[in-house]
């Protein structure tokens, strides 16, 4: 611009589209309602994983907005039957109260984007359902939080003898079994795309990742018989929590049952 020279695009807006389309088209899928003000392209959005020309990549959008990366991802997937995965990232910027986003329930922008993958997901196999039996639309939604485990798991140095008489569990009391099952999934090298089957045992929830991974179980009262179980499904690691155990009895059984059924499996205790 300085040297006098306008810019001028390689791709034309009739190749790669508008944000005006691409609001438009929003407000179709939304009905009617006018959720994001500025949204890309999915036209755009096609180009650049085209020019990638890998249909197992793993698309990473840092600034997901309404998540057109995600819709984009899997339109082109159900075009030339690729298996690309997409890694949507957004901060829960609140949405303006006088918005229609806002009174139509979306509070913040990452639940415009999950809805829209939803939605995106369902209208690409009603218009397609010969080519889409098998398209994967799927997603899961992961939070960032502070530890699951109380300060005295990783800091015990901080903590003094007479505190210990208050630390019945290392867990802290909000946290629910898939809250944990995540973590010991990252600090054992599952991904978090892995499979999870759960089944019940003894009327206690299992957790079998990456068919056999990894299984574990973070209810209270576990007894012999389901460490048994979990054992004879020979996983590369096991996990409970400390305080599981129905008795003194069965943490003491823990490992030799283990060694019985499964002695490879890596066992590890919360």
């Amino acid at each position: 611009m300085e040297q006098g020279v306008t810019p001028h695009t390689l791709w034309l807006a009739n190749e790669v589209g508008t944000n005006d389309i691409a609001k438009k088209n929003l407000v179709s899928l939304f009905d009617s309602i006018a959720c994001f003000d500025t949204p890309k392209p999915n036209s755009l959005i096609n180009r650049l994983l085209q020019i990638s020309n890998n249909k197992e990549a793993i698309i990473l959008d840092f600034f997901s907005g309404s998540a057109t990366t995600a819709h984009a991802v899997m339109q082109l997937n159900s075009e030339d039957g690729g298996n690309r995965k997409f890694i949507m990232v957004q901060l829960p910027e609140k949405t303006d109260e006088k918005s229609e986003a806002f009174k139509a329930g979306y509070k913040n922008i990452c639940e415009i984007g999950k809805e829209r993958i939803r939605r995106a997901g369902k209208k690409i196999k009603e218009e397609s359902p010969l080519t889409t039996q098998d398209l994967d639309t799927g997603f899961r939604v992961l939070k960032l939080d502070s530890t699951n485990m109380q300060d005295i798991y990783y800091s015990p140095k901080d903590i003094s003898q007479a505190d210990l008489f208050s630390q019945v569990d290392n867990v802290k009391p909000d946290r629910t079994g898939e809250d944990l099952l995540f973590q010991v999934m990252l600090e054992l090298g599952a991904t978090l795309d892995s499979k999870i089957e759960t089944t019940t045992i003894a009327g206690k929830t299992i957790y079998n990742v990456a068919e056999g991974y990894l299984v574990a179980c973070f209810d209270p009262d576990v007894t012999d018989d389901v460490v048994k179980a979990i054992a004879q499904m020979q996983p590369a690691y096991a996990v409970l929590r400390d305080t599981s155990m129905k008795d003194d009895s069965t943490a003491t059984n823990f490992e030799q049952i283990f060694k019985t059924y499964s002695p490879d499996t890596v066992t590890k205790i919360l």
